[in-house]
C-alpha cells in the first residue's frame, strides 16, 4: 500500500520548458542576443551537459548556473557578463507558472489519499517563487530543494536527508515520481525506492530502468489504484 509520494516539480507538475523559453527569450534580448531557435538549441545542449555534471558531482551548482551562460556567449563570440545574465534569467524564471495538462487537478486529488512531498534540484529562490505563484504549498507536507538540503538528486545522501525529516517514513510504501531518468529515476533507485517515470513522448529509457511509466501526472492515480 503506497502512502508516500515524492514528486518532482519541473516537467512533472509545472511546464518548465515553456517557462524556460519565455525567461530565456526575455533575458537574451536584454543582453543584445536574439533568441532564435538555433541560439536556444545551443543553450539547451550546453545547459544539459552542465546539469549532468552537477548530478555526477563534477561541477558545483554555481559553476553550472553561471558557466552555462559563459560558455554560450563564448561560443557565440560575444562579451557578456555571465553572472549578470544568470541573475536576470532567474528573475524572469521566477515570474509566473504554467501547469502541465491535468497536473494541478492530479495533485489536488492525490493529496486526499497520500502524503505528498516535493523533491527538486532547482534553484531555491526560483522554485519557492514558482511554488507560491502556483499555490502548491498547501498540497505538500514538506518541500525538499537540493540547494537547501545540501545534496542533489540522484545522490543517495539527498534522499537520506529527506527521509530523515519525514515522520514515519517507510521506503516500501513510497514512490519517486519524475520526468528525469538521470536525477529522479536514478535517484529513486539509489535510495531504494520504486520509481515512476513521466514520459509523455515515449522515449527509450536506456539502462536506467523505472518500475513504472506514465505519460503524465494524471495517469498516476490509475497506477496507484492498480497497485492496491
Amino acid at each position: 500500500m503506497i502512502e508516500f509520494l515524492l514528486l518532482d516539480l519541473d516537467d512533472t507538475i509545472l511546464d518548465f520548458h515553456k517557462a524556460e523559453r519565455i525567461a530565456l527569450s526575455k533575458t537574451f534580448r536584454d543582453f543584445g542576443l536574439e533568441p532564435t531557435n538555433e541560439v536556444l538549441d545551443l543553450y539547451h545542449e550546453i545547459n544539459k551537459r552542465h546539469w549532468e555534471q552537477l548530478e555526477l558531482g563534477t561541477m558545483t551548482r554555481d559553476q553550472v548556473l553561471v558557466g552555462r551562460f559563459h560558455q554560450l556567449f563564448e561560443q557565440l563570440g560575444m562579451q557578456v557578463d555571465a553572472d549578470a545574465c544568470m541573475k536576470r534569467y532567474e528573475q524572469n524564471l521566477s515570474i509566473g507558472h504554467y501547469f502541465l495538462p491535468g497536473a494541478e487537478e492530479a495533485v489536488k486529488r492525490l493529496k486526499e489519499h497520500y502524503r505528498l512531498f516535493l523533491v527538486s534540484n532547482g534553484t531555491a529562490t526560483v522554485q519557492h517563487s514558482r511554488l507560491t505563484s502556483a499555490g502548491l504549498y498547501p498540497y505538500f507536507e514538506q518541500v525538499f530543494i537540493s540547494q537547501e538540503i545540501g545534496y542533489n538528486k540522484p545522490d543517495k545522501a539527498y534522499f537520506d536527508r529527506c527521509f530523515a525529516r519525514i515522520s514515519g517514513f517507510d521506503r516500501e510504501k513510497a514512490l519517486m515520481v519524475g520526468d528525469s531518468l538521470t536525477s529522479d529515476i536514478r535517484g529513486g533507485i539509489n535510495a531504494g525506492l520504486k520509481t515512476v517515470w513521466i514520459n509523455p513522448t515515449h522515449k527509450a529509457c536506456g539502462d536506467i530502468r523505472p518500475d513504472f511509466e506514465i505519460e503524465g501526472l494524471s495517469g498516476l492515480e490509475g497506477l496507484l489504484e492498480s497497485l492496491g
